[in-house]
Parts: structure tokens; C-alpha cells; sequence
């Protein structure tokens, strides 16, 4: 049998490991990765091989050769571009003539799994294609393959949300092909196995199983699992063949290669793997660590479950742990190397210099000595899971989202977007996002992209101007609500929708490769002022509402602006509505630190009741978020909010459809029938639930703490139009709030949080999904399980380390059992 080793993938995720070898060339216990997979090839037999090569191919074709040297036939291909993996293993078919199957591995995986079983297995299913399927603590990033009992498999999941998964079954990287499957693969065209050719096998119903491997399995995908997969090694947690001789030393594992050179007043703990030529000098300390080939470490040092590439010295009285030092680095006296650093080939760090946990040293980079690095010094940010969540950029602002990093953003966002077109921008009033989106607009600017300001102006205004011809997207930067500390960055799609998905990964994917385009200078982009947008924004909004029935009630009302723009244009709206307006915090400010949402709602409810307005409003900086006051003074806010409104709604207006999450309470079906409106149901996330306006029959839409959206007008949360459509409501029914108010039945409805490893989300998510067979229960996002009248549902916060629980139920004491009961099985679940 033959094998197909991929090993042409970019390695961008590990960088900056791999900054001047392919990924599979990273070394293991001494050896490139891709030497151990030629191990477990010939451990089952398999003694040719087909090596698929794109990127670097120099750095695997030198040191391999014809393959003869390491007891296995090795034949190159190398496409002349991209086609993806199931693409590249069509333009080898030539080398895969013939009945028999074959086997295609990756080139970047340590595993010691039985492929002899796995090939069986195939055979005996007599399948086009047999997929090798393994379980992983955190399935995100991976493919999740669900099958059915007999092994045939029944449906993909391409890196779905926590909210998606049921099973931590996950694409190994390992198939074993039968070669007529060649025949579904396109030629000479990007085709993947995982987005292409299995779902194409499925939907055609040709035979397609999974198959559970046994033993150990990594895909070394990051810096951290590269760390792992060493220290996974050194810990036996697998069979690998090593280099050099073992010394039988009581209580030690220590591998030497040739020429090695250590005192014998240092110390060696645990399992040390010393490569060629090493040189350990004084009283070093070498614990469950590799040094290698003629690499130095000096008296004092003390190395603790590291990876130390060839050719780099340690000088006295280091301290380096949990890391990965590259090639030809040089570290001086004194330096501390905190968890989890990276230091790239070709670095000289100097005496006594820090270099913070987590930290990311590129190639060829000098830290001056006494230096601190805090974060990484190219990127100028803290290593995270992704650059995105949920649509946004955030970061410390001037340490994290530094000016360097917001060009490389922009330059990112503009190389995704055609030469020539123009974006929206947008921004509040702080002094730290306003500097952070000059920067960004210079890094548009630098890509040919050209650049409409809006200066400081509500998001809202921003959206509704992006849902008109004329921008390919926008960007808005404002202070993060949750800490005033942070910029956030929002994006947005030409038609004013929070950015997709596959948007945000392409965005990483440029950013991370510093893909940006370069244009001349001439065809540098333009900045330019975008006049009339208020009167443009106030033209539609007058349309959208009935304004004569508004005046006829002269409003008294009372308006906290939050110290945000809105309190520039929203004043002139009211007026001409006929609105006597008493306007609280309606200046903007550069910096502070942010809103005290409660003591502020507080001191408008007293003003409310002391001027005897008719309500109070409470507008959030950007005019997204609105919280009510009714005429005697109660407050409502988030879900108070929503509900009000809902049930002016439904007292208002004669049919419709809204819009709401899943957590959202239950009995909104049976109130919105009874009114002759639908609910619908969406995913959890705020991107999702916008989206759902994309549905023309949906006229309302609300994430339940105060962002609502009425479709007529626009698609984005809009808080101020929020407002003027109540007023309208309230003067049509003739109704005041705390009317409304009164017809709101008590809900028994309640919320907690349960920590959750990122690692143990996929098992508390399979157990969950095990546990409710039989029983009535919807998988729209999360578990959702309904009992008798009540309803429990748990999901995974997309972005934090935690399971959401909510509970409706007939009693409060209920629905506090329900979330009791399901608070002690995930932190069961999570233990387990």
C-alpha cells in the first residue's frame, strides 16, 4: 500500500516557528515531525510514499532525499498552486494508478495510532473513502464527523460554534482512499477534503465511514500544542524512536548524542534528551527538557520543560520555562523566560531582560538588557485564540491595540476589499479610540482603499448610511463598555450587518500572513468628509415614523445621553417631533472612566418623577442600547426593557413576526398567537440575531438587554429610533408605560453562569446531548431541554471560559431547581 503524506500546508498558526522551515520539519525529540510519521509508516508496513509539497518544499526534498536513508521510497509532487488537499491529491493520481487503496496522512501530526486496523476496517466496509476520527477536549477547531452505529457517516460539522457540538469526534487528518474516489475530485482547481469532496460523497449517498483510531494523537497546530507534543514525548506518553544512546542513570531518563560535554556538577532531572555536540557547563539545571545539537547552556541556568533548538546559547543564571527557544539564539546573563514564550531563530536577548508569559519574539529581534517584554514585538498585542470576537477587534489601548497594530489592520481590511472602493468610518468621542482609527485609516490608505469619516457620530448613523450604495464596509472604534481601558474596533459589511465568519478568517488569514497589498503612489487612497449625513439619516427616520401622531401628545420627556454623540443630532429630532425635551449628560467627553449604567438609570427615575415627565430614556454612548423610566419612576432595563416594548408591541400593531434568541423566555410564543404575531428563534449571538432582519416578514427584533431594531427603518440596533417608535406606540394606544407595565405577567425565568474550561466544552456539550435522548428537546444553539411546562437550556459562551444556564419554569422554586440541578451536572461533567 502507498501513502500520501500532505505536507505543503503554510503553517501560519505556529508562526513564528516556522518562519524559515515547513511546519513539518519542526523538530521533535531531535527529529522533524515528518520523520516520525516515515516511522509510523514502516511500523505498519507501508514502505512507499508520496510526498505532497507547496510551501518551502526545499526544506523537506534536501533532508529526505530519495528516502532511501530512512528505509522508505519517497516520490515529490509539487503543484504549481494552491489546489487544496483533496486537489493535490488529484494532480498525484498519477503516481496512484491501480485498485488497491491507499492511505493519505498529514505531515504534521504525532501520533502512534494502528493503522494496520484502520486500513482493515476499510476493506471489510468496502468504502469509497474511511475517515479516521479521534476525541479532542476542544473540537472547534477541528471538523466534527458525527456516524451512525455502524460506522457510516451521517453528517459533517466544518469548525462549527460551541453551540454546534454534539459530538467530540473530530477528522484526525488520516483516510484511507479507495482510488475511484478520485473521480469526485475536480482537477487542476482548489478542492478540499473536508469542505468539498466528503460532503459531495455524502450528499451523492456513496459509501463513507468513520473510523475510531486508538493511541495517541496530536495535530500540532499552535506554538502550545508543538509544546505539548514534546512534552508528551518526554513524558512516554507515546512509543517514538529517538537519536542518540540511553544513560542508565537511577531515576533518570537522559539520551545523549555524540560528542556531548556536561559537568558533572550539573543537574539532570527527569527525561533530558542532549543533542550532537551540546556543552553543559558548571552547575546548570536541565529538567524534562530538550537541548539541541551544539547548543550551549551555562552555570546558574536553569531550563524547566523547554524545547531549545540547535545552535543557541544560555548564558549564568537563566531561568527559561515551559518554552520554546528557536535556532541561533543568543541569551544573556540573568534573563527570566516566563510560561509559554516563543523565542524565534536568530534572536539576541539581553542581560537580565524579562520576557513576560506568553510573549512572541519574531526572528531576528534584539531586546536591549533590563528590557521587560510584555507583548509580542511584532505584533504588539498578547497572544489570544483569535484576533475576532464576534465582529470586533479589542485590545489595551495604546499597549495591546497599539497605532503599529491598527495599521497592520487596516492594511489587512483594505487588501480584502477591491483597489479603488471606499469604506465608512466612524468613532466616539474618547481620545484613545479616535487615535486608534487614524492609524487604521493610514494602513486603508497604504492599500489603495479610499476612506469616508464621519468623525464622531452614533453607530447607528454609521449603519443605516452603509446600508445605501457607495461603501464596501465600515469600521467604528469606541471605549469597550465593559472597560473603558479598551478599544474596540466594530466592522461591518457593506450592508451594514456585523461581519461574517468566513469575512473574520479571511481578515486573520491576511493579517497574520502580512499579505497586505502595496499600491503606488498615486493610487494611494483618498480621506474624505461625508456631508449631509445627519439630514440623510433624519430624512429616513422622518419617513419611518408617524410624526403627527407623536406631536399631537407634546411629550415631556426626560433623555440621558451617556456623554455620547447622539446628544449632537438626536435633541433636533425630538424637538421636531414636538417632544419638550430635558436633556441629561449631553456634552461629549475625551476620556473618563465609562457609565455607571445603575447610578445613572437611579437619578433619572428621580427627575423623571420630579419634572412629571410622561417617561425617561437612557441611551447608551453609541445609541445602540436604550433602558425605559416610566411616569411614576420604575425602572426597566435588559430583559425588563425588552418586555415592555414587546407587549406595547403586540397592544399596537395589528401582526408581525420578532425576532428574539433562544434563551429568551417561552411563554413570548403563546402572548405574540394570541396577538396575531410569530416568534422566531434565532442563535444566541447578537451577529445572529441581526442577521435574522435578512427575513423581510420580520419587523422586530430585540436581544434582550436593550438593543432593538424595527426593520422598516433599518437593520441595526438603533436606540434612538427605538425611542420615537415608542412615543409613537404610546400616543397611538393612548397609553402610558407603567400601563403596559401592568399587563406583563411574572415570569419565572433565571440565569447563571458555570465555569468551563475551554478543554472540557466539547465533553460537557456531548454529555449534555447524550443525557436528553428521548426527550423533547432543540439543538438551535446548545441543548435546549423542555420538561413539563418548563425548559432548561445550556451553551457554551463563544468567547469566555463558561457554560450559560437558563431556566423558565411555572414557580421560581422550580426554575431554581432546574438551574441547581444543571449547575452540579456540568461542574460534574466538566470534573469528569
Amino acid at each position: 500500500m502507498k501513502a500520501v503524506v500532505l505536507a505543503g500546508g503554510f503553517g501560519t498558526r505556529i508562526k513564528p516557528l516556522t518562519y524559515t522551515i515547513p511546519k513539518p520539519m519542526l523538530p521533535l525529540a531531535g527529529k522533524p515531525i515528518l520523520e516520525h510519521v516515515i516511522d509510523l509508516l514502516k511500523n505498519h508496513g507501508i514502505t512507499e510514499a508520496i510526498f505532497l509539497l507547496y510551501f518551502q518544499p526545499e526544506g523537506i526534498t534536501n533532508y529526505f532525499r530519495d528516502g532511501r536513508e530512512f528505509g522508505i521510497k519517497i516520490n515529490y509532487v509539487i503543484p504549481p498552486e494552491d489546489y487544496g488537499t483533496a486537489g493535490a491529491v488529484k494532480f498525484a493520481s498519477e503516481n496512484l494508478k491501480g485498485d488497491e487503496p491507499f492511505l493519505v496522512i498529514s505531515g504534521d501530526l504525532l501520533t502512534d495510532v494502528d493503522l494496520t486496523s484502520f486500513i482493515e476496517y476499510h476493506k471489510k466496509k468496502k468504502a469509497l473513502v474511511t475517515i479516521g476520527l479521534t476525541s479532542v477536549k476542544d473540537p472547534l477547531q477541528f471538523g466534527i464527523v458525527i456516524t451512525d452505529n455502524e460506522g457510516s457517516v451521517i453528517k459533517f460539522l466544518e469548525k462549527p460554534g460551541w453551540g454546534e457540538v454534539f459530538s467530540d469526534s473530530i477528522n484526525a487528518g488520516m483516510y484511507v482512499m479507495d482510488p475511484q474516489a478520485l473521480n469526485f475530485i475536480p482537477g487542476r482547481q482548489a478542492f478540499d477534503f473536508s469542505h468539498d469532496l466528503f460532503p459531495r460523497l455524502l450528499s451523492e449517498g456513496k459509501p463513507i465511514f468513520g473510523y475510531s483510531l486508538r493511541g495517541y494523537w496530536r495535530d500540532i497546530g499552535d506554538p502550545p500544542s508543538y509544546w505539548e507534543a514534546n512534552m508528551d514525548i518526554l513524558a512516554g506518553k507515546l512509543r517514538v524512536k529517538g537519536t542518540g544512546k540511553r544513560v542508565d542513570l537511577v531515576g533518570r531518563d537522559i539520551w545523549l548524542g555524540k560528542n556531548v560535554d556536561f559537568d558533572m556538577d550539573a543537574v539532570l532531572e527527569g527525561t533530558v534528551i542532549l543533542g550532537e555536540g551540546v556543552k553543559i557547563i558548571g552547575k546548570a539545571r536541565i529538567s524534562d527538557s530538550i537541548i539541541g545539537d551544539y547548543s550551549v547552556v551555562h552555570t546558574g541556568a536553569n531550563i524547566i520543560k523547554s524545547i531549545i533548538w540547535n545552535n543557541t546559547e544560555i548564558n549564568e543564571d537563566c531561568w527559561v520555562e515551559d518554552s520554546v527557544i528557536c535556532s541561533n539564539v543568543r541569551i544573556g546573563k540573568e534573563v527570566k523566560i516566563e510560561p509559554g514564550v516563543v523565542v524565534s531563530e536568530n534572536c539576541t536577548i539581553g542581560n537580565t531582560a524579562v520576557l513576560n508569559q506568553g510573549v512572541k519574539i519574531w526572528p531576528g529581534k534584539h531586546v536591549e538588557s533590563g528590557a521587560t517584554v510584555s507583548s509580542n514585538l511584532i505584533w504588539g498585542e498578547r497572544w489570544k485564540r483569535s484576533l475576532f470576537e464576534e465582529s470586533k477587534v479589542a485590545g489595551l489601548s495604546n499597549f495591546e491595540l497599539t497605532p503599529e497594530f491598527a495599521a497592520k489592520l487596516g492594511a489587512a481590511f483594505a487588501s480584502f476589499l477591491p483597489r479603488g472602493s471606499s469604506v465608512l468610518m466612524g468613532r466616539d468621542s474618547h481620545r484613545a479610540p479616535r487615535m486608534i482609527k487614524r492609524a487604521f485609516v493610514a494602513g486603508v490608505l497604504s492599500a489603495g482603499v479610499n476612506v469616508k469619516d464621519l468623525k464622531a457620530v452614533p453607530i447607528p448613523i454609521l449603519r443605516y448610511k452603509l446600508q445605501t450604495f457607495g461603501e464596501v464596509g465600515g469600521a467604528y472604534f469606541r471605549y469597550s463598555p465593559e472597560n473603558p481601558e479598551v478599544t474596540e474596533i466594530l466592522f461591518y459589511d457593506s450592508n451594514g450587518f456585523e461581519t461574517s465568519v468566513s469575512f473574520e478568517k479571511s481578515f486573520e488569514r491576511i493579517f497574520q500572513r502580512e499579505d497586505f497589498r502595496r499600491v503606488p503612489e498615486g493610487a494611494v487612497g483618498r480621506i474624505s468628509d461625508l456631508s449631509g449625513i445627519i439630514d440623510f439619516y433624519k430624512e429616513g427616520f422622518m419617513k419611518s415614523i408617524k410624526r403627527e401622531t407623536i406631536k399631537e401628545n407634546r411629550f415631556r420627556i426626560v433623555v440621558d445621553f451617556s456623554f455620547g454623540s447622539s446628544s449632537e443630532y438626536f435633541p433636533s429630532i425630538l424637538n421636531e417631533l414636538g417632544c419638550e425635551v430635558i436633556s441629561l449628560n449631553a456634552f461629549t467627553v475625551e476620556h473618563g472612566s465609562g457609565i455607571d449604567a445603575n447610578r445613572a438609570l437611579d437619578l433619572l427615575s428621580k427627575i423623571v418623577k420630579a419634572t412629571d415627565a410622561k417617561a425617561g430614556f437612557w441611551l447608551d454612548p453609541w445609541a445602540e442600547k436604550l433602558n425605559f423610566i416610566d411616569e411614576i419612576g420604575k425602572v426597566y432595563k435588559d430583559l425588563d426593557s425588552f418586555l415592555l416594548l414587546f407587549h406595547l408591541i403586540l397592544k399596537a400593531e395589528d401582526t408581525g413576526v420578532i425576532a428574539v434568541p433562544t434563551f429568551a423566555p417561552s411563554y413570548l410564543e403563546d402572548i405574540a398567537k394570541e396577538n396575531g404575531f410569530k416568534i422566531k428563534r434565532t442563535k444566541n449571538s447578537v451577529r445572529a440575531l441581526s442577521e435574522a432582519v435578512r427575513d423581510r416578514d420580520i419587523k422586530f427584533v430585540s436581544y434582550p438587554d436593550g438593543r432593538f431594531i424595527f426593520s422598516d427603518f433599518q437593520i441595526a440596533y438603533d436606540g434612538m429610533f427605538s425611542i420615537a417608535k415608542t412615543l409613537e406606540l404610546m400616543s397611538k394606544l393612548g397609553v402610558k408605560l407603567s400601563e403596559i407595565s401592568e399587563g406583563i405577567p411574572k415570569i419565572n425565568y433565571l440565569h447563571t453562569t458555570v465555569s468551563c474550561p475551554w478543554e472540557s466544552k466539547g465533553v460537557v456539550m456531548r454529555k449534555a446531548s447524550q443525557e436528553v435522548q428521548g426527550r423533547e428537546v432543540s439543538f438551535l444553539d446548545g441543548v435546549k431541554i423542555f420538561l413539563d411546562g418548563s425548559w432548561v437550556l445550556a451553551f457554551p459562551d463563544q468567547y469566555k471560559s463558561l457554560i450559560h444556564v437558563y431556566a423558565e419554569a411555572k414557580s421560581d422554586e422550580d426554575a431554581r431547581y432546574l438551574i441547581d440541578e444543571y449547575t452540579k451536572k456540568i461542574e460534574n461533567w466538566v470534573r469528569s
